[in-house]
């Protein structure tokens, strides 16, 4: 059974830093590329970050760029996200996915591309 469990979350003022965990279980961390997406109240999910599962490739989006970094530590099986220079906007429930599509990390963008969720942890940042 495969697990995705992310930790990390919490409530920052803004312009602080979080750093978010996703510990995987179940399948071969290795293998699979990872990605973070989040979802504020009322808005849909959208994609934060994205990593190969080598590490050699990365994709961010826009509103986070420059601000964060995705990194993955495959003999731990789990992937972070770093966020800094957070704002009141970043808050959302995170979650971390497992995608095994072949493909640039690009495509990793869009949800549909990945096979296993997580959770989800809450990160509140105050003004």
């Amino acid at each position: 059974q495969v697990q995705l469990v992310e930790s990390g979350g919490g409530l920052v003022q803004a312009g602080g830093s979080l750093r978010l965990s996703c510990a995987a279980s179940g399948l071969t961390f290795s293998s699979y590329a990872m990605g973070w997406f989040r979802q504020a109240p009322g808005k849909e999910r959208e994609f934060v970050a994205a990593i190969s599962w080598s590490s050699g490739s990365t994709y961010f989006a826009h509103s986070v760029k420059g601000r964060c970094t995705i990194s993955r530590d495959n003999a731990k099986n789990t992937v972070y996200l770093q966020m800094n220079s957070l704002k009141p906007e970043d808050t959302a429930v995170y979650y971390c996915a497992a995608s095994n599509a072949p493909g640039p990390i690009g495509l990793r963008s869009t949800s549909e591309w990945y096979n296993y969720w997580g959770q989800g942890t809450q990160v509140t940042v105050s003004s």
